[in-house]
């Protein structure tokens, strides 16, 4: 199977900002795309951002101009820089992986992290 493992959350005041790392491990043969998402208390999880193995990215709106997605395919890692961080960033972050698993096997499997906590607070 294929382990996501995240890093990076914490705390921080408003106008700070934080990067989060993921690395994926495991039974891999290919990923076709990695991604962010957050879930705050009582709400349902949502996109952040992501990023396919040819560097095509795609953000929420609400990050734009702030949040910056990028990715090591040789690594398998993916990075999240967030500046300008607002209290309504708050949140679980939970990295994402659309994966292969074997050269024989077409189909794309999805895995999550077990979330980081970020927390914008003064």
């Amino acid at each position: 199977q294929v382990q996501l493992v995240e890093s990076g959350g914490g705390l921080v005041q408003p106008g700070g900002s934080l990067r989060l790392s993921c690395a994926a491990s495991g039974s891999i043969f290919n990923i076709r795309a990695m991604g962010w998402y957050h879930q705050a208390p009582g709400k349902q999880r949502e996109l952040v951002a992501t990023i396919t193995s040819d560097d095509i990215t795609n953000y929420a709106d609400s990050v734009k101009g702030r949040f910056t997605i990028s990715r090591d395919n040789a690594k398998n890692t993916v990075l999240l820089q967030m500046n300008s961080l607002k209290p309504e960033d708050t949140a679980v972050y939970f990295c994402n992986a659309e994966v292969r698993l074997t050269w024989f096997s077409p189909s794309w499997n999805s895995f999550w992290g077990q979330g980081t906590q970020v927390t914008v607070s003064s």
